[in-house]
């Protein structure tokens, strides 16, 4: 397994070499634990700034998948009840065709999370390394020397050694910062896909399976990280609990400037425009609603009448 890492861990030791260098060159510690802890966050900031063009395309297929539950519901309507092998494979065709057809993927949702995990196990082994470079008198794979390794390997935050983990660790130091982390790590999880499910959710899909399968990722998620955290080095906790706030801030900014059309926060955006004066023309009628109605009614009353009603009432009243 390390081995095939090998590359992942000679990017991630440049990232985090490079970051300690600049922390260290401004007058920081080398084997201070807040030093190593900075460069992690740098490590995150790095990697998540890399993954951008990936969370665009997420969202992108996100709302895609949303318009398209009407039609997933109309399918699964059409084949409820069939359970024969002929029934399931067309249903299962008809649905990839939809799919491809509205550029939605299910599993879009899980893609960033999915292309980090080599991101957290080559962060996990470079921290194995280092924990062994005192003992073994090696360093890492790349720019990470045995004295990098080794300042690595001792470096404490509170106490706390950033090699150790709550599940092995008999410190009281590093149990009480682990667990502090993963409950604020789940926390954090939590907030950002119930900010998902609260706002930016088209009141259409509330009952669709594609909500269903979002309420129970509101709960997995959390206990993903519960049981996760206590298994992983404080220092790759670090990296998550910081690719957690990004993720929790990136979608703060997309929920607020790029919201669902017909969701809670589209309703507020239109608000905020309309406040604004920034509304565009074509959206100015939906926003207003029945505002817009009115003045069309008040406009139908003082038409002008025609011509002919005109002439008719004088006829009327000169009799």
């Amino acid at each position: 397994m390390p081995d095939l890492l090998w590359p992942i861990k000679w990017v991630i030791e440049l990232i985090l070499v490079s970051f300690h260098s600049l922390f260290t060159l401004v007058g920081m510690a080398p084997a201070a634990g807040i030093t190593w802890v900075l460069s992690i966050v740098g490590l995150t900031v790095v990697v998540r700034a890399a993954l951008i063009p990936i969370f665009v395309k997420q969202i992108k297929s996100q709302r895609n998948m949303m318009l398209a539950q009407p039609e997933i519901a109309k399918l699964q309507k059409k084949y409820k009840g069939k359970k024969d092998r002929d029934s399931r494979e067309k249903m299962a065709k008809e649905q990839m065709e939809l799919y491809k057809r509205t550029g939605s993927n299910p599993l879009a949702s899980c893609l960033p999370l999915l292309i980090q995990m080599p991101i957290f196990s080559g962060l996990f082994f470079v921290l194995l390394d280092a924990q062994n470079s005192l003992t073994r008198g090696t360093g890492g794979v790349g720019l990470m020397n045995l004295q990098l390794s080794n300042q690595f390997a001792i470096s404490e935050l509170f106490g706390a050694p950033l090699k150790d983990t709550f599940l092995t660790s008999s410190t009281l130091e590093v149990k009480i910062l682990a667990a502090v982390m993963i409950i604020v790590m789940s926390t954090t999880q939590f907030i950002t896909q119930k900010q998902i499910m609260a706002k930016n959710q088209n009141p259409d899909t509330m009952n669709s399976q594609y909500m269903q399968t979002q309420k129970i990722m509101l709960i997995v998620f959390p206990v993903i990280f519960a049981i996760s955290g206590i298994s992983f080095p404080l220092g790759v906790m670090f990296y998550w609990l910081a690719s957690n706030f990004w993720t929790m801030g990136q979608q703060f900014i997309v929920i607020r400037n790029m919201p669902t059309p017909g969701s809670q926060a589209y309703k507020d955006r239109q608000a905020r425009l309309e406040k604004k004066g920034k509304l565009p023309k074509s959206d100015e009628t939906t926003a207003s609603g029945e505002g817009a109605e009115n003045v069309q009614i008040s406009k139908q009353r003082v038409q002008p009448p025609s011509k002919a009603r005109a002439k008719k009432g004088k006829n009327t009243n000169g009799k």
